[in-house]
């Protein structure tokens, strides 16, 4: 879902719910970021126009709609390039964000390995929890990318991170089949 770089359409999603509960505005909130929504000004979010993102806007105000709030979806097109230009750094700047968090955790995963390594905490358990922070790195990393619908032409690439992390866990595993004398075949 990747927008043309020359020219956008966007559609608006402008959404208005009662103050209370909280948990609606949360639960709306917590939907839009994940589908990779940018937020524009209070209640109202945008993404490239394309038909997976105008089906979501429109199951979203009826999501709304049923909480007794107000939501419109309005497809923006040719908009002013100071306006494109402004969205799509609101865009990157997200992903921005969410792929320097990333790289936080990556260093975390590698620093937590080196310390198991120096301790010489070679065990079965230690290489399962491991294996298991390593994917949840690496679906995070896919859930970003999928909504990455702008992409820096200057982007670090994240994938060197998690590469990174699978090498290291590579050399741990070696570390615990040795340790436990288990031939990893």
């Amino acid at each position: 879902m990747k927008a043309d770089s020359n020219g956008h359409n966007w559609l608006l999603f402008l959404a208005q719910l009662p103050a209370s509960p909280s948990s609606a505005r949360v639960a709306l909130w917590r939907r839009l970021r994940a589908h990779g929504a940018t937020s524009l000004l209070n209640g109202t979010w945008v993404l490239p126009r394309t038909a997976p993102h105008d089906t979501f806007f429109h199951d979203l105000a009826e999501v709304v709609q049923a909480e007794g709030g107000r939501a419109f979806v309005l497809p923006v097109a040719d908009a002013a390039p100071s306006q494109d230009m402004a969205i799509i750094a609101r865009f990157r700047a997200d992903r921005e964000r969410e792929y320097h968090e990333l790289a936080e955790r990556c260093d975390a995963f590698l620093a937590e390995l080196s310390k198991e390594t120096a301790a010489a905490k070679f065990t079965f358990a230690e290489l399962e929890e491991n294996e298991q922070d390593l994917d949840k790195l690496t679906g995070w990393l896919a859930r970003i990318q999928a909504r990455d619908f702008l992409p820096a032409p200057s982007d670090p690439q994240p994938g060197k991170r998690l590469a990174d992390c699978r090498r290291a866990l590579e050399a741990f595993s070696q570390s615990v089949y040795r340790a436990e004398r288990v031939d990893p075949c």
